[in-house]
């Protein structure tokens, strides 16, 4: 997996401090897309160990605190990008206690594969859908477009 930015501090991206992983990936390619330059799986930079271990440290530092990590793109859910999501995210939960994990897919929630629900066993909040220009609406929070919805899967938990 590549992805193409990472911010160590991010307040944009999902409620309080966080960190931000932007994956690349991503077959939606959803006209109007503020982030194109994610879509080809392989731009940006490798995404090893070394970097799994820097979100880590970063979500750990206790001098700057965050709530979570964010996880867009991209999609990290793209099927490409499964695998090291999936490292990721259990990594989050077994390392770094009381961190959420909130994550934007183009995929809706209905229709995702049993490799892709796995990743959602971590995930504490899914923005689902895509980005579709004619329903734009920049007065929403956390999310572009009205068709696209907020599910907290830490409450159906």
């Amino acid at each position: 997996m590549n992805y193409h930015q990472y911010f160590p501090v991010d307040v944009i991206n999902g409620p309080g401090t966080r960190a931000t992983l932007f994956v690349s990936g991503c077959e939606h390619q959803c006209r109007g897309c503020y982030n194109q330059s994610t879509w080809n799986p392989q731009h940006g930079h490798r995404f090893d160990l070394q970097m799994q271990q820097r979100v880590i440290n970063d979500l750990q530092d206790s001098r700057i605190k965050r709530r979570g990590l964010s996880l867009s793109g991209g999609d990290p859910l793209y099927p490409e990008n499964l695998s090291e999501i999936l490292a990721l995210v259990k990594r989050v939960k077994n390392e770094c206690p009381g961190k959420d994990i909130w994550l934007w897919t183009g995929y809706k929630l209905a229709e995702l594969s049993a490799e892709q629900k796995r990743v959602l066993d971590y995930v504490d909040v899914l923005v689902d859908g895509k980005f579709e220009q004619e329903n734009a609406d920049v007065s929403l929070v956390f999310h572009g477009s009205s068709n696209q919805v907020i599910h907290n899967l830490a409450e159906k938990r």
